[in-house]
């Protein structure tokens, strides 16, 4: 079963808190796929992200690098920013899909560019402006996500 839930946060450290409620719910396999305008915080909600599945907060934008790769003891989390991706064959060349076949996590920036080639059962998270500060998060998950909150 598939849920929406809408989440305001207020500040930077906000959005990382509520990152890491979600990466402490992910598990291998997960995609998380993001939409979101330029500094809306995708970068610094997979930061939550990757301190919630115990990897640490030094996390940066793959803008030129495409992929980062962030391990440690437990599930590997691959961070994908797909702004410059516009073909299936530039796709390829990412490893995207070699990636989803490990027992990792996905984080995707600018998925939007790459919407048909996502798995099926990607967690879509919209990140929405709404002030200096504030965000709207919107995600659309299964039922681990229900009962994520403020």
């Amino acid at each position: 079963m598939y849920i929406t839930k809408e989440i305001i946060t207020r500040s930077a450290e906000e959005t990382i808190k509520l990152g890491e409620k979600i990466g402490g719910l992910l598990k291998g396999g997960d995609c998380i796929a993001f939409r979101g305008d330029l500094g809306a915080g995708k970068t610094t909600m997979t930061r939550g992200i990757s301190l919630g599945m115990g990897l640490g907060d030094e996390v940066t934008s793959p803008t030129f690098a495409l992929v980062n790769e962030y391990r440690g003891e437990g599930l590997p989390l691959i961070h994908f920013d797909m702004y410059r991706i516009t073909s299936a064959a530039d796709l390829e060349t990412t490893g995207f899909y070699d990636y989803l076949e490990e027992n990792c996590a996905a984080v995707v920036e600018w998925s939007e560019n790459i919407r048909d080639c996502l798995p099926q059962n990607s967690i879509i998270i919209t990140i929405e402006r709404t002030g200096d500060n504030v965000r709207k998060i919107t995600i659309n998950g299964d039922e681990r996500f229900a009962g994520i909150g403020n």
